[in-house]
């Protein structure tokens, strides 16, 4: 029996190869808005972050998402991005 390749990617915080299934999208729209895609499959450029919050405040703090998006992240941006996080582990984990 073949054994499938397992797709990997880096996360931008903690600068890990991990499974992609682990990690979740964040993604700049052509539009130029930033937000998780959860699924995987929205348009636009993308980067990936660990489902850890430390790990996207590195992400943040460094300004290593901006560059991999090549867009600026606001304050309101970066708010909405945490909590957005807190909901889709509450949703995993319960």
């Amino acid at each position: 029996m073949k054994t499938r390749k397992i797709p990997m990617r880096m996360c931008v915080g903690c600068r890990e190869m991990k499974e992609k299934k682990n990690l979740i999208r964040v993604v700049r729209s052509p539009e130029g808005q930033v937000s998780f895609d959860p699924t995987g499959k929205k348009s636009g450029r993308g980067a990936y972050v660990c489902r850890d919050g430390e790990c996207l405040a590195r992400a943040l703090k460094q300004r290593q998402l901006e560059r991999q998006l090549q867009a600026e992240i606001t304050p309101e941006v970066s708010a909405m991005l945490h909590e957005t996080l807190e909901e889709i582990r509450r949703q995993t984990d319960g």
